[in-house]
Parts: C-alpha cells; structure tokens; sequence
C-alpha cells in the first residue's frame, strides 16, 4: 500500500472542499433569488449549480482514472 503525498493528499482536501462550497453557495444564491424575487440571484444559483456538477464529475473522473492507472 502506498503512501500519499502531503500535496496529494492537499490537493484532494482542497479539490472536496470546493465542491462542496460551490453546492452551499448555489443552494444559498437559489434561496435568496426565490425569497426576493431577483432572477439574478437565481440566475447566480444555476449557474454555480452547473459549475458544482462539472467540477464533481471532473472530480470522479480523474479520480476513478488514478485509479485504474496504478498496477
């Protein structure tokens, strides 16, 4: 079993913890837009729903393909 490095180990820290904060801040942006009736805000809140979904399936992606590549 191999060891990770520290800036692996940073990496994939960081990698979650964006993901996670840009679905936090989607829900949010979301909530405010229908609370107040701003379609910006909404607006906002999809978007970063769109950028929460690509980041996590670039996230699984490369993370299934490490994976595959170790012997």
């Amino acid at each position: 079993m191999e060891k990770k490095s520290i800036l692996e180990t940073l990496r994939e820290r960081v990698s979650t913890s964006l993901i996670l904060f840009e679905f936090v801040l989607s829900v949010i942006f979301i909530l405010v837009g229908y609370l107040t009736g701003n379609i910006y805000f909404r607006g906002v809140g999809v978007g970063l729903i769109i950028a929460w979904v690509t980041s996590a399936l670039a996230y699984i992606i490369t993370d299934y393909r490490k994976k595959k590549a170790k012997p």
